[in-house]
């Protein structure tokens, strides 16, 4: 999504000062990332908020107001690793929920309406070529599957147990092994497929609406990538020394 000259300056403006705040409108925060907007149904906030606050509009829809600034700063700014310090200041009480629902729009929106793209194009191809996309597509979406099935059947409860005040030793954050890195450069694989090898008689607008799909869920699941890896691992090791004291 291109940004204007004006929602540029004012997003480096918020850059310097670790972006946003919970008294700053939320139509003024959506205006310096417009791709934020994708984030709001994962908190069940809709739009529709008038000059509200960040925090008004949080708070009326009974969301973290900590926890949404600390995942829209991570979506904004580019390399961003919020602190530990940070992390635990934060009130952690829905990340579960929100990772569940961030699962949810990969699984039953983005990767769908990518396959359909891909069927409408290898329609278009000749038979070993339409194979090879539509196979090499297949075996990325599986890998998402696989790993997020992997997550929702122990990180998640574990994390549910632990948020409980329970003692879990039947799993430890250390046994979870992130696969980000592969599922992130297949995807990256299939870009340069794209980009490189379609034949020029599948549609442009077919072709170009894919590539537009592909890199929003590119740099969707990398900023996913990094909720898990330096927010969600940190707090569940912080978490679990608690729970053995």
């Amino acid at each position: 999504m291109p940004h204007s000259p004006y929602n540029q300056h004012k997003r480096q403006d918020a850059m310097k000062n670790l972006l946003f705040d919970e008294n700053m409108k939320m139509a003024n925060l959506i205006l310096v990332n417009p791709g934020l907007i994708l984030l709001l149904p994962r908190f069940n906030i809709p739009l529709g908020f008038g000059d509200k606050s960040v925090k008004e509009v949080c708070s009326g829809h009974g969301v973290s107001t900590d926890f949404f600034l600390l995942v829209c700063n991570i979506y904004t700014i580019d390399n961003y690793v919020p602190p530990l310090e940070k992390v635990l200041a934060t009130d952690m009480g829905m990340l579960n929920c929100y990772l569940e629902a961030s699962h949810s729009y990969y699984l039953d929106r983005r990767l769908p309406h990518i396959a359909n793209h891909i069927a409408r194009m290898t329609a278009e191809m000749d038979c070993r070529m339409g194979g090879v996309l539509k196979r090499f597509f297949e075996e990325y979406n599986n890998e998402v599957v696989a790993h997020f099935k992997y997550e929702e059947q122990y990180v998640f409860p574990h994390l549910k147990r632990l948020l409980a005040g329970e003692t879990d030793h039947s799993y430890r954050i250390s046994q979870y092994s992130p696969s980000h890195t592969n599922i992130e450069d297949k995807l990256d694989d299939l870009t340069q497929i794209l980009f490189k090898y379609l034949p020029e008689e599948v549609k442009a607008y077919e072709t170009i609406g894919a590539m537009f799909d592909i890199l929003q869920l590119s740099e969707d699941l990398k900023k996913h990538s990094l909720i898990e890896e330096k927010v969600l691992i940190p707090y569940v090791e912080h978490l679990e020394m608690e729970a053995e004291r």
